[in-house]
Parts: C-alpha cells; sequence; structure tokens
C-alpha cells in the first residue's frame, strides 16, 4: 500500500492481522522492506509488521539533497500516523537501526521496545561516506555494487540467491535516495541521544561484520545499559556480516522471537490485562475484577498473570490460533462455560466460523462425536444470538 508521509508518497508492506500489536521493521541503506522477508513471515503469525521503504528506496518517492535522520525518524513517525498506529516495537537494521535509536529519542512514548541489528550510534567517517556519495552520483549504483555485497554477506554466501536478490535492491535504489540516506549517516552521531533511552532493547551483530563491528553494537548495548534500559539483550550472529536478516534469517528470527516472548515477563499482570481486555472485551473483564473478593481476588491475579501475561502474550502463536486451541480444548474437557466465553471472544480474535467448524470437526475426530455435538449445538445457538443482535 501507499500513504502520504509528509512531502512523500510511501510504500508500506503490512501483514498480520488488523488489532495485532504494530511492530515495525526498517530496512537498510541501499535495500528495501524485502531484507526483512523472512522475519516478517514469522512475526505476522503475532504482530501486524509494518514495514517502510526509506526516502528514495523501494518504490517511495526520493528528493534531492542530503537527508537527516531527524528526517528519516519523522517520515517514520508520518507513516504511522497515516496507519493510526500509536506506540509500536520499532526494529532496524544498519541505517534502519539508526533512524530507530531516533525515532525513540523523539517519540519515547511511541516506542514500546528496540530491535537493533548491525547498526551504531555513529558509522565513520564522514570522508568515506562523501567519497561513496560522489561515486554514486557521478558514476551510478554500479561504481560501488561489488564492495557494498562484499560487506553485507560473507564470501561463502555472496553467489547464493539470496544474496543476488540483495544485489538486485541496490541495482534499483535510486541515486537520490541511496545519496540522500548516506549523507544522513555520514552526519549522525546518536550517542548523546541514545545514552538517554530507557526502551527495552535487543541488540544484534553478524561476527563479521566490518561496516558496524561487533566493537560498535556492544558500545551500542553498553550505553543503553548505563541509560537504565530496563532490559537490554545482546546476541551475536555467527558466520553472518552485515546483513544477517537475509543470511542468517533463522537466526535473527528465532532471537527476536525470543525477545518479543519474554518482554511480558517484566509486567505480565499488565502484559495479561492488555490481552485479556482484548480478547474478551473490557466488559467482561471489569465485571470479573470488580466482582473478586478476598477469596478469589489472588486466583484472578494469578490467572491475568499467567494465562494471559505468559502465555496468550507469547509470540509464537498466532491470537487466532490460541482462540480455536481453547475453543478445542474446552469442547473436549466438556468446560461449556469457558467454551461459551471463548466463542464469543472469536469476535475479537479473529478466528471465523469456517475455522471454528473445522475446530470442532477434529473434535468429533480425536475426542469424540458428543463432545463435538455438544460444541456445536452450543456455537449455533451463540451465532443465533448474535445474528439476531442479542
Amino acid at each position: 500500500m501507499f500513504v502520504m508521509a509528509g512531502d512523500i508518497n510511501v510504500h508500506v508492506r503490512i501483514d498480520g492481522r488488523d488489532g495485532s500489536p504494530p511492530l515495525v521493521l526498517l530496512h537498510s541503506l541501499g535495500t528495501d522492506h524485502r531484507v526483512w522477508d523472512d522475519q516478517a513471515a514469522a512475526l505476522a503469525r503475532s504482530f501486524r509488521v509494518i514495514r517502510p521503504d526509506m526516502r528514495g528506496h523501494g518504490l517511495t518517492e526520493s528528493t534531492p539533497g542530503d537527508y537527516t535522520m531527524a528526517q528519516l525518524a519523522g517520515d517514520v513517525a508520518a507513516v504511522l500516523d497515516a496507519l493510526g498506529v500509536g506506540a509500536a516495537v520499532i526494529g532496524g537494521i544498519s541505517i534502519g537501526g539508526m533512524i530507530a535509536q531516533e525515532f525513540a529519542a523523539r517519540h519515547p512514548g511511541r516506542t514500546e521496545a528496540l530491535m537493533l541489528c548491525d547498526t551504531a550510534m555513529a558509522i565513520p567517517s564522514l570522508e568515506s561516506w562523501r567519497e561513496r556519495v560522489a561515486s554514486v552520483r557521478g558514476q551510478g549504483i554500479g561504481a560501488i555494487e561489488d564492495g557494498v555485497l562484499a560487506r553485507w554477506v560473507t564470501p561463502g554466501f555472496i553467489d547464493a540467491p539470496p544474496a543476488r536478490g540483495l544485489r538486485a535492491m541496490l541495482r534499483g535504489t535510486s541515486i537520490d535516495g541511496y545519496a540522500g540516506c548516506a549523507m544522513a549517516i555520514a552526519m549522525a552521531d546518536l550517542g548523546p541521544t541514545t545514552r538517554r533511552l530507557k526502551v527495552p532493547a535487543l541488540v544484534l551483530v553478524g561476527d563479521g561484520d566490518v561496516s558496524t563491528p561487533v566493537a560498535s553494537a556492544q558500545a551500542l548495548m553498553t550505553a543503553l545499559v548505563e541509560a537504565g534500559a530496563p532490559d537490554v539483550r545482546f546476541a551475536v550472529i555467527e558466520n553472518a556480516a552485515h546483513i544477517p536478516t537475509v543470511e542468517k534469517s533463522a537466526d535473527v528470527t528465532r532471537a527476536m522471537l525470543d525477545f518479543l516472548a519474554a518482554r511480558g515477563g517484566g509486567d505480565a499482570y499488565e502484559a495479561g490485562l492488555g490481552v485479556r481486555r482484548a480478547v474478551l472485551g473490557p466488559a467482561h473483564v471489569a465485571r470479573s475484577l470488580d466482582g473478586a473478593t478476598e477469596f478469589d481476588r489472588d486466583f484472578q491475579r494469578f490467572i491475568t498473570e499467567t494465562a494471559w501475561g505468559k502465555v496468550w502474550t507469547r509470540p509464537g502463536l498466532p491470537r487466532a490460533m490460541r482462540s480455536l486451541l481453547v475453543l478445542a480444548i474446552t469442547a473436549s474437557l466438556g468446560r461449556e462455560e469457558e467454551f461459551k466465553l471463548h466463542l464469543r471472544a472469536t469476535r475479537n480474535t479473529g478466528a471465523t466460523r469456517e475455522e471454528i467448524a473445522e475446530t470442532l470437526m477434529q473434535v468429533a475426530v480425536y475426542a469424540g462425536v458428543p463432545a463435538a455435538n455438544s460444541a456445536f449445538r452450543m456455537a449455533k445457538a451463540i451465532f443465533r444470538e448474535e445474528e439476531e443482535g442479542g
């Protein structure tokens, strides 16, 4: 899709269900949103994954002149505004990670967590960036193509089909877009602002990255820890260079999923309360909590923290799938009250009637026809109520 973000028309790829927690992935210099394809496929099971093409990259319009990190972070904010997104997890690789840091500094209330891959607070030197920009403007992208690819991936991967895809992305980048973003990197020193960020963060780096080496990633991690960020994680991706999202995609994906799964642990009750309200509806949750007495108050907190805060918040399964699993289990065990509650909740989870019917067919095979028959009967009654406006 395309959205207007200030002075440019931005191409944005969105994956995942509407209503899922938003997660933004920002790509590297000379690529586009597809550098995150493998990660987006996994994350979209639980998140609404938003991948804009950067100014002058992919299908997004370019503007002449040098860009700045503030300008590029402003583009991200404008995209989120256009999509009606408030706060999100923000991830980025290379310049995308620098933009993520700038965005977090300018919009701390909109940054739920950072995932920073092969990036730094500064990438020297100014003179080398100016020389690269001069080559691109004078001779085109082809003048730097081989040198750039040699930094992006390891020698043994450079002729692999995914690396050839990276080369195609680089060739397709506009000269204005590449040069403008390169100068944004050249002029950026994010240290003073990044050292004040207090947001959970994951820092990843390929062990063979010479553009933003392990030492730069360690300095970034240290800055975040010293700033008092509540949860900072660090991992080195083995046998990878500057673009491990492509070369070692499974390793990067696993690190991201583990980080996101652990985020609920910081305040499992608050995280669980949010999911519980989103699934069951605020009115139901309010009744349950308001009706709690000294006798069952601890139980209400227990189920909110554990079932909702530590299981339903995990990114490994989409919310609709978890909803269907609950229906299958409660139908199989004859937990009629819980089955009805979660059947009504499918209006919020996105599970369709067709998917519910297929789930109950599976129940018939593995838990018995009587259990499935009872579940079908209850489901039909609830669907009839909904159709009649009850």
